[in-house]
C-alpha cells in the first residue's frame, strides 16, 4: 500500500486524503480587502500548453481546446513580497460564449494530483458544465510543475516502494524506519526551501489568487477527495467569495491522520466485502476460487502471506511483493470499473503471475512505462506532513495495530504501519484537523458515496456540521468507487449540473441510488 495516498498519510488511497508550520499563515502581514481576499494577484498570460512533465504524469501535449499560463504566487505568505513560484494552469474555455457564467475551478485530489494531466483526460466527464464554464485546473504548489517537491530518483523509487511496508521482526522494523529515514532525507535535501510552504492553508490562498487571475467575483470550485478539504479551508478563510462549490468523495474533516487512516482501513475493506460478494453473485463467471465473499477475503490474506515469504514475477526484473500487492488490490477498488482487472490479478498472481497487480500498483505509485515517477507521491508526503501535527512513535504505532489489524485484516498493517510516514518529517505540522467552519458562505453541495473506500460516506455528514448551518447541502449516493459525479449516475449529474448551471440547490439529504448500466471496459493505460 502506497506511503502516498489520500490523506492517511500515507495510504489512501490509501493512499486520502488524504498538515505546515507557521508559514502557512499570513501573520496578518498581508494585504487583504474588506472580503478578506489577498490583493495583488498577478495577470496571466494564456498561450499554447507543452506536454505534461514526467513530474505531471506524462502524457501527449493537450488538444488545441486547451490553454495553459503561469501565476506568480508568494512562496511565504507571512513575506508576500518576498520570493515567489510559480503555479502552473490550465482551460478549455466556455463554448456557449454568450451564456458564460464564469470559471470553474478543479482540484482532483491527491493531495499531489496534477490538474494540468487530469483535467484534458476527464474533460468528457464534465462536458455539460463547459457549455457555460471555463474549465481550469491547475497543479497545486509542490505538484507537478509548480515548485515540485523532490525527493528519491526513479530507481530509488522502485526499491522504496518495494520494500515491506508491514514488518513484523525487530529486524524487518529497522529495515523499514531506515527506508522511511532515508526518503525524508532525500525530501529535505532537494527540496528543503519549499517544504515548509506546501501546507493546505497556503494552495487555498493560492486559490483566492486564481480566483483574481481570472477576473472571477466569486470562486466556483470543484473539489474532489483531498480537494474537498481544501475547498473546505478556501470557505473557512474567504467564505464571503465562495461561488457556487460542490465537494465529492470527501474527506472527514474531524478526524485526525490516525482517526483517517482507521476509517481507510475499514473502508477499503469495505469495499475489497462488495467486490468479494459481486464475484459470488456471478458464479460461475468468476475467475476467483471461494463460494462466499468471505473465502474469497480469506484467499487474498493468503495471497499476501505467500508474497511476504517469497514475492512472484512482475514487470521486468521487478518482482510482485505482498506490499505491491496490497498497493495494487487498493487501486482497484477506487472504481467498480476496476473491478475486472483485479479479478483478473488476483487470478494469475495465485497462478504465479503478478504483472498486474504490479501495473495496478504502479499507476497507483505515478509510475509510467519507462520507469519514470510522477512527483504524486512526493507531494503526497509533503502536504499531509506539512498539514498533519501528528508524529507517532514506534511504540505508539505498534500499540495500534491491533486496532487497525480488527478494522481490516487485508489493509490493517499496511496503514496502520504508514502513520508513521511523517515521524521524523523536518517540518513541523499546523493542525490535528482543519478547520473548515464557513459562515456566511454560499451553499456547497457536499456528495457522500456509501461504497466509497478511500473517503467513507460518513465524511460528508461531518464536512456538512463543520461547514455550519445554511452552507452544506448534503446529497447521498448508494454506490461503489472513489467519488460519485464521475460515477456516470444520472441523478447525481443532474443535482450536481443544475446546481452549477442554474444555481439550484438539490433538496436536504437528496438520495440517489445508481441503476444498472453498462461501464466501459477497463484498461490498465487508463488508470
Amino acid at each position: 500500500m502506497p506511503r502516498n495516498a489520500v490523506r492517511i498519510t500515507a495510504a489512501t488511497a490509501l493512499t486520502a486524503a488524504l498538515l505546515a508550520t507557521s508559514a502557512c499563515s499570513d501573520g496578518g502581514k498581508e494585504k487583504r480587502g474588506k472580503d478578506g481576499a489577498a490583493q495583488g494577484a498577478k495577470a496571466v498570460k494564456w498561450g499554447d500548453c507543452e506536454a505534461p512533465t514526467a513530474a505531471e504524469g506524462g502524457g501527449q501535449v493537450p488538444g488545441k481546446d486547451w490553454q495553459c499560463a503561469v501565476l506568480e504566487v508568494p512562496l511565504d505568505y507571512a513575506k508576500p513580497e518576498g520570493e515567489t513560484i510559480e503555479l502552473a494552469l490550465i482551460r478549455a474555455k466556455a463554448r456557449d460564449k454568450g451564456k458564460r457564467i464564469g470559471s470553474l475551478v478543479f482540484n482532483f485530489g491527491g493531495p499531489g494530483g496534477s490538474g494540468i494531466t487530469t483535467l484534458p483526460g476527464a474533460a468528457s466527464e464534465y462536458a455539460a458544465l463547459r457549455d457555460r464554464y471555463d474549465l481550469v485546473s491547475f497543479d497545486p504548489r509542490g505538484v507537478g510543475r509548480s515548485a515540485p517537491v523532490k525527493c528519491e530518483d526513479d530507481k530509488q523509487l522502485d526499491a522504496y516502494y518495494a520494500s515491506d511496508s508491514s514488518p513484523t521482526t525487530p529486524e524487518q522494523e529497522k529495515t523499514f524506519l531506515d527506508g522511511i529515514e532515508k526518503y525524508q532525507k532525500a525530501c529535505e535535501a532537494n527540496s528543503g526551501k519549499v517544504l515548509p510552504h506546501v501546507g493546505t492553508e497556503n494552495a487555498a490562498r493560492d486559490l483566492d489568487r486564481i480566483r483574481q487571475a481570472l477576473g472571477d467575483e466569486k470562486l466556483n470550485y470543484f473539489g474532489i477527495s483531498y480537494g474537498t478539504e481544501l475547498g473546505g479551508v478556501y470557505a473557512h478563510l474567504f467564505p464571503k467569495n465562495v461561488g457556487r462549490a460542490v465537494f465529492d468523495a470527501v474527506v472527514d474533516p474531524t478526524k485526525t491522520s490516525e482517526e483517517g487512516a482507521l476509517g481507510q482501513a475499514k473502508g477499503f475493506q469495505l469495499a475489497l466485502g462488495n467486490f468479494a460478494q459481486d464475484c459470488v453473485n456471478r458464479g460461475d463467471a468468476c475467475r476467483l476460487q471461494g463460494s462466499t465473499a468471505k473465502e474469497i477475503e480469506a484467499n487474498v490474506i493468503e495471497l499476501q502471506k505467500k508474497l511476504a515469504a517469497k514475492p512472484i514475477t512482475g514487470i521486468g526484473d521487478r518482482m510482485l511483493t505482498e506490499t505491491a500487492a496490497t498497493n495494487g488490490i487498493a487501486q482497484s477498488l477506487y472504481s467498480k470499473e476496476l473491478w475486472p482487472l483485479l479479478e483478473q490479478g488476483l487470478d494469475e498472481a495465485d497462478g504465479g503471475q503478478g504483472q498486474l497487480l504490479l501495473a495496478l500498483s504502479d499507476a497507483l505509485n505515478g509510475r509510467d512505462q519507462q520507469g519514470r515517477y510522477s512527483n504524486i507521491g512526493a507531494a503526497n508526503a509533503a502536504i499531509n506532513c506539512a498539514d498533519s501535527k501528528e508524529r507517532p512513535t514506534l511504540a505508539q504505532t505498534k500499540a495500534k495495530l491491533p486496532e487497525f489489524r480488527a478494522a481490516s485484516p487485508v489493509f490493517g498493517d499496511f496503514l496502520g504501519w504508514a502513520m508513521m510516514s511523517c515521524t521524523d518529517w523536518p517540518v513541523a505540522g499546523a493542525w490535528s484537523t482543519p478547520d473548515v467552519s464557513a459562515p456566511g458562505s454560499a451553499p456547497i453541495l457536499v456528495i457522500g458515496n456509501t461504497g466509497d473506500p478511500a473517503t467513507p460516506y460518513e465524511g460528508a455528514r461531518k464536512m456538512v456540521e463543520r461547514l455550519g448551518p445554511g452552507v452544506g447541502v448534503e446529497l447521498t449516493y448508494k454506490g461503489e468507487g472513489h467519488g460519485a459525479y464521475n460515477s456516470g449516475d444520472k441523478c447525481v449529474q443532474q443535482a450536481v449540473n443544475s446546481y452549477l448551471i442554474d444555481g439550484k440547490v438539490p433538496g436536504a439529504n437528496t438520495v440517489c441510488t445508481p441503476s444498472p448500466a453498462t461501464s466501459p471496459s477497463p484498461s490498465v493505460s487508463a488508470l
